[in-house]
């Protein structure tokens, strides 16, 4: 149940916080509108590390649900701590943030499909 409660609330909350940060960090040395640009490739990066180094199955149901889980999280944390707290002022739902929810997504499902194809 450890595992579980790390792989899918402990990483998703803690990949999700890392981007919070980098936003804010961001924010004082680039345009609004290209935070989300800036930070996807640092993301992508760190999500990939997570998923092939700290998340252990070879399941791809485990990996479609872990993607759901941290799409799900993404998406809240980010209305009631961005959206809802911050208020901005241009909006906050645009083309990155989209595609930032894809990749949480379907970057676990893509290295699900990697890793349960290398066990066969």
């Amino acid at each position: 149940m450890k595992t579980y409660l790390t792989d899918f609330i402990g990483w998703g909350v803690g990949l999700w916080l890392v981007g919070y940060v980098l936003g804010f960090i961001a924010f004082m040395v680039v345009p609004v509108s290209l935070i989300g640009w800036v930070i996807t490739p640092v993301g992508v990066v760190i999500t990939l590390w997570v998923l092939l180094k700290k998340v252990h199955s070879n399941s791809l149901a485990y990996y479609i649900v872990l993607g759901v889980v941290w799409a799900a999280l993404a998406v809240v944390l980010d209305y009631f701590l961005l959206v809802k707290l911050l208020n901005p002022a241009d909006g906050y739902y645009k083309l990155d943030v989209y595609l930032y929810y894809a990749l949480t997504l379907l970057l676990p499902v893509f290295v699900g499909w990697y890793k349960s194809r290398r066990t066969q």
